[in-house]
Order: structure tokens, then sequence, then C-alpha cells
């Protein structure tokens, strides 16, 4: 009978296979988990001291709707003198999740088709199927690469959105500026709207570009979940055309109604402290992963992010990761969470040093027991 009460939507996908892990680990003892999606790195002390501020003050209010002026005032800075675009608005939203969801409510109807690149990060596909929608997913293996004209062959009629992710979750791959202006001209040509998710812009080699440098069009996804340290607070960002942003904010006041308050005044102090190093200490554990490895897995091309999106070297994603915890107590997932294929897993180093020791350990005695 209680099955009858839920919704048609809610058949349309399941719980996240990333959380089917999360459950696995938590009954190991001391298991080696390289499978987080978050920073192993706290917020900034600076942070802390804001939120305890903002919490002595008693900032327990609603903000308004589009975020609090001190942040919106900040955060719009940095967008004009990046794209000296006047009518490139801003906006805070609860987390850079929300603003994905903001963007699916507000610009696709069901029957569309939105455009994915396989891998991609699992709300991608799940949120489009909860909205009636279509996806339609571009192959990019086996290095992962953006090409433009595979997403050019999958226009149709019904085409709607483009989602772009670079440096990409769960691959690590950086699109390069060419791809990506081809991209967003690709986008601007044809009508469709590109969404790009920047969450991991701060990760990676420096080749960051964002699409919205070549198509004024572009809605921008952001927040400072990964580069801060601040995943359970909630704050992200979105901009983009004047018009789009003040249909996604509408949409959150009837939804998230706002970020949290003392999470934006966590945010606002955020931007004055200078993570560089954080983000430098990634690349070495990358390294690190990739020096320990390579001769046994194909790794990709893992540039950005905080993952790689290795092959495995026998059986199936699946069946491969399987034994990765049961024997080895190793906590990755598998690839078919992330794809269409079942071919390879996602890695993440933001662990410890000798937490990825261990797993580099664990990877290499794996890669030579498939029995």
């Amino acid at each position: 009978m209680l099955d009858s009460w839920l919704s048609d939507r809610s058949r349309t996908f399941s719980s996240s296979g990333i959380r089917k892990v999360f459950d696995l680990g938590a009954k190991l003892e001391n298991p080696i988990n390289l499978s987080i999606g978050q920073p192993d790195f706290d917020m900034p002390e600076g942070a802390h001291k804001a939120a305890f501020d903002a919490i002595q003050a008693g900032k327990s209010s609603y903000t308004p709707t589009q975020g609090m002026k001190p942040l919106i005032d900040r955060l719009q800075a940095e967008v004009d003198a990046k794209y000296n675009d006047p009518d490139r608005k801003l906006f805070v939203t609860s987390g850079t999740s929300g603003g994905l969801l903001l963007a699916a409510l507000a610009f696709v109807n069901p029957g569309d088709e939105v455009i994915l690149f396989d891998p991609y990060f699992v709300m991608y596909e799940s949120l489009t199927k909860m909205l009636g929608a279509v996806p339609v997913c571009i192959d990019t293996y086996p290095n992962y690469d953006f090409d433009v004209q595979k997403v050019a062959d999958a226009i149709t009629p019904k085409t709607k959105m483009i989602i772009f992710n670079s440096p990409c979750n769960p691959t690590g791959h950086v699109a390069t500026r060419e791809e990506v202006e081809s991209i967003a001209k690709l986008a601007a040509e044809k009508n469709i709207l590109l969404l790009s998710d920047e969450i991991y812009k701060n990760f990676g080699d420096g080749g960051f570009v964002s699409p919205a440098e070549f198509n004024k069009d572009v809605i921008v996804l952001d927040g400072f979940s990964k580069s801060h340290g601040m995943p359970g607070w909630r704050v992200g960002y979105a901009h983009g055309p004047s018009k789009l942003i003040q249909e996604m904010t509408k949409f959150q006041q009837y939804t998230f109604v706002c970020a949290p308050h003392v999470a934006q005044y966590c945010a606002l102090a955020a931007l004055d402290i200078d993570m560089s190093e954080k983000f430098e200490f990634y690349r070495k554990k990358r390294d690190m992963l990739i020096d320990g490895l390579s001769d046994l897995y194909d790794l990709g091309n893992p540039k950005g992010a905080f993952y790689m999106f290795p092959k495995v070297p026998w059986g199936t994603g699946t069946t491969f990761v399987e034994k990765a915890i049961t024997k080895y107590k190793l906590l990755i997932i598998p690839g078919n969470v992330f794809s269409r294929k079942d071919q390879c897993f996602r890695l993440s180093y933001a662990a410890s040093v000798e937490t990825i020791e261990r797993g580099i350990d664990a990877l290499r005695k794996l890669a030579k027991d498939p029995d």
C-alpha cells in the first residue's frame, strides 16, 4: 500500500551509489577511505570566527532570498571585474547543488533533452529524470575529452540545456581552452542554454577556463564547499544574464528561501583568506597517486578537482570495488554510479598522505588479484 503513495518521479532514479559505499564503510574498522567527495581540510579559522561572531550577534533570521547584501556586493564585484558585462548578475544559493536544482526548475520542461558528458556528477542525470526530462549522454571515453562534434551531433529540436563541468567530477579532466570555446559558441549558435558547474575551478594545474568568457548567456554555478572546506554550510552562488537569474531567484523563494544566514557570514570572511597552499597540497597528493599507480592503471588525464577515474585492470567496476571493500577495506566508488559504463572507479585524493599511501599499496595488490 505504501508504494502506491510514491510519485512517478520517485521511481525514475534510485539512491546514490556513493551513499551505499558510505554505508559499507561504516561497518569497517580503520578503512582506507578514498571515496570522499569533500575536502579533508576544515574551513579556515577566519570563517570559524565569523560564524561565532554572527551567532553571538543573533544572525539567525532569514536573509533576502538573493543573499545578504555584503556577500552579494563582494561576489558581484569579482564577477564584474572578470566578465565586464553589466547584465551579468548574481545571487547566493543554498549550495551549488541548490543552484543546479533551481536552474533545472526554471529552465527545463518535461520532455526536454539535457546533454550530459559521460562520466558525470551523479546529480545531473537524476535531476534531469526527476523533472521528466531526458538525459542525453555524450561518451567521453577513453580520455574524457569534450568533443564539440559529438555535442553537435546529439542536438535535436528538443535539446534545452547542456550541463558542462570542468574540472570534472569524477574524472578530474580539465577542458582545454579550445574545447570550452567551441562548446560555448555552439550553444550560442544553436540557442541552447549552457550551464557551467565550476565548483572545482580552484583545484588543478591552472588551466581553468569558463565558457562564460565566450558566451554571455552561460549560467555559472560556484560555491564555497570545496574551495574553503565548507560543504555542510551550504553556500553557493549563480551568475548569468539578469533575466535568467531573476527566474532562478523566484524559485528559491519557494524552495530553499535563502542560504543559511550564519553561513553567509562565513563565506564573506572566507573570501579574504588565501587557500592556495591547500590547492597546491592537493596537486602533490594527485601526483603521489600518479607516481604510485600509473604503471598498473590507466588513470585518464587527472589535472583538476580532487578525483581520478581509473580503468579497472580486471573485471567490471562493480566487481572490482566489491573486492576492494571486502578484502582490502578500501573505499572507492564504482564507475557505473557516474556513467552508463561499468569499467572504471572513482578515486578521491581528498585524504591524508597516510591514507593515500595505504591506498596505493592496496590498489597495487588489488590490480594483481583478479581471482
